[in-house]
Formats: structure tokens, C-alpha cells, sequence
């Protein structure tokens, strides 16, 4: 095999529609756009949903709920995830969570929640806390850093 005997696969080049050439062609007269309408104008096709004149699907549906548009959403971290996931004496920080697949969304902010038990005592370094996860942590002798502050 060399270069001049390169050719495209057979069928992937089709040639051009010629159109208003022409009854022969199939494409000739109203060249394929049919019989007056708004589809045989030029600039003439329906934007998406249309309905022909109805009432389209999205404006005869009710509008419901409210989306805040400056939210922040965090990863969410238990405690009890910590327990398993880590020693006593250890560093957690975000490195160490997505390290350990604990991080959904890598680039989002890391947020300690108190649900379970922990008894190791652990450094945690987390961009916020609940009152809860930040009392069990130090109570078990660790301690709950805030990240960035």
C-alpha cells in the first residue's frame, strides 16, 4: 500500500444536490421545497417547538419552583466516611478525599456533615463545617480547620 493508491471508502462520498435542474435530476421546478408555504420561502422553517400555529408544549405546561442562580453547592462529606476512610493522626484535606474517591465533583468546595461516629482523632482541612461534624471532631481530639482562612 502506498500513498497513491489511498481512496476514500466506498460510499462516503456522495456528490452535491444539484437542485432546479431540470426534471431529470428530481430536483428540478420547485427544486425539493414543495408547493408554496412558509417551507418554500426563502428563510422560511419553523423554529424548534412550533406547533403550527398551537399552543406549544412549553408554554401550556405551568411554570413551577425557583432555581437561585448565585447557590453554591458543596461535596458533601460524612463523618462516618472519614472513620473508614482514614487512620488516626491522619490529614485530611481535598487531595486526600479525592484521593480515597470521596469527592463527586472534584472541583467543587469540600463541606463536613456530622452524621456517624468517629473516635479517631484527625486533622480536617475543609472549605466548611456543620456545628456537629466540627464538635465530634474535636471532642475525639482532632481538630477541624477551616481551608483558605
Amino acid at each position: 500500500m502506498d500513498l497513491r493508491t489511498l481512496k476514500p471508502a466506498p460510499g462516503s462520498n456522495q456528490s452535491r444536490k444539484r437542485v432546479g435542474r431540470g426534471p431529470g435530476s428530481g430536483l428540478g421546478k420547485t427544486s425539493g421545497r414543495g408547493h408554496k408555504g412558509k417551507g418554500a420561502r426563502s428563510g422560511g422553517n419553523t423554529p424548534p417547538g412550533y406547533e403550527g400555529g398551537q399552543n406549544p408544549l412549553q408554554r401550556r405546561l405551568p411554570k413551577r419552583g425557583f432555581t437561585n442562580r448565585s447557590r453554591q453547592e458543596y461535596n458533601i462529606v460524612n463523618l462516618r466516611e472519614l472513620e473508614a476512610a482514614f487512620d488516626a493522626g491522619a490529614i485530611v484535606d481535598r487531595d486526600a478525599l479525592d484521593g480515597r474517591g470521596l469527592l463527586r465533583r472534584s472541583h467543587l468546595p469540600v463541606k463536613i456533615l456530622g452524621e456517624g461516629e468517629i473516635s479517631k482523632a484527625l486533622t480536617v482541612r475543609a472549605d466548611r463545617f456543620s456545628k456537629s461534624a466540627k464538635e465530634r471532631l474535636e471532642s475525639a481530639g482532632g481538630s477541624a480547620e477551616v481551608a483558605g482562612a
